[in-house]
Formats: C-alpha cells, structure tokens, sequence
C-alpha cells in the first residue's frame, strides 16, 4: 500500500497546478503538471516492474 500511497499523493500535489493551468491560463503551471505527469509514469513504470518481479519469484 505504500506505493498506493504515494501514487495518491503525487496526483493531488498536482492538483492545484491543474486548477492554474486549465481554469486561469497560467502556462508554468503547465510545465509542473507535465513534469509531475512525468514523475507519475516513471512511479507506475517502477511498481510494473516490482510487480512482474514479485510475480515471477512467487511462481
């Protein structure tokens, strides 16, 4: 659950720059949102990988 975790917690770090970007226009907004998107497949390409892991040592 800890990588839950932290895949809930960088989503609504973003969430105020979302709000900025979309609702006000403001373009450095934007780039955190596209850098934070960024973090965020990096994270869920890591737990792909501890998953497959797990998986395959369990099996």
């Amino acid at each position: 659950m800890k990588r839950f975790d932290q895949i809930r917690d960088l989503v609504m770090s973003l969430e105020g720059d979302f709000e900025k970007f979309y609702d006000k226009g403001n373009q450095a907004a934007g780039t955190r949102v596209r850098k934070g998107m960024q973090d965020l497949k990096n994270l869920a390409q890591e737990i792909r990988v501890e998953i497959q892991d797990k998986k395959n040592t369990e099996a």
